[in-house]
């Protein structure tokens, strides 16, 4: 029976939807993003946080919570256009933490889907790399 396996393929998706704010347009997202590989040895999806957060990588964060769909980041090779121009906006840490914390303006919190130590390095990312 393969229905177990159904549920890392939606998370995976839902996961992969990023900075979502509830804007439907039916495609602005892009299609970028490859359907997983459904063979019987698929190991589980990346998602799902095995390493501990302490440490964790800011520009990895940017990039797998999808920050990048919404936001303009050069030094992350993004250009999203719903959210900010994060290079024009140079938010500091704190700035950067709060948002990501509590969401507002279109974006949502992503204070129940990343670590504290995930915001952290984010914010860190962020401050330290817009607008050079």
């Amino acid at each position: 029976m393969r229905p177990i396996h159904a549920l890392p393929v939606v998370l995976v998706v839902a996961a992969l939807a990023g900075c979502g704010g509830g804007d439907d347009d039916g495609g602005s997202s892009g299609g970028s993003v490859a359907p997983p590989e459904s063979t019987a040895t698929q190991q589980a999806p990346s998602t799902t946080r095995t390493a501990p957060a302490k440490g964790a990588d800011g520009e990895k964060v940017f990039a797998s919570a999808g920050c990048g769909n919404c936001h303009t980041l050069a030094a992350a090779g993004s250009n999203g256009g719903v959210g900010p121009n994060l290079d024009d906006l140079a938010p500091d840490v704190a700035t950067v933490q709060h948002q990501v914390e509590n969401g507002g303006g279109g974006m949502p919190s992503f204070s129940g889907d990343l670590s504290q130590a995930e915001i952290d390095a984010v914010a860190r990312y962020v401050a330290e790399n817009a607008g050079r």
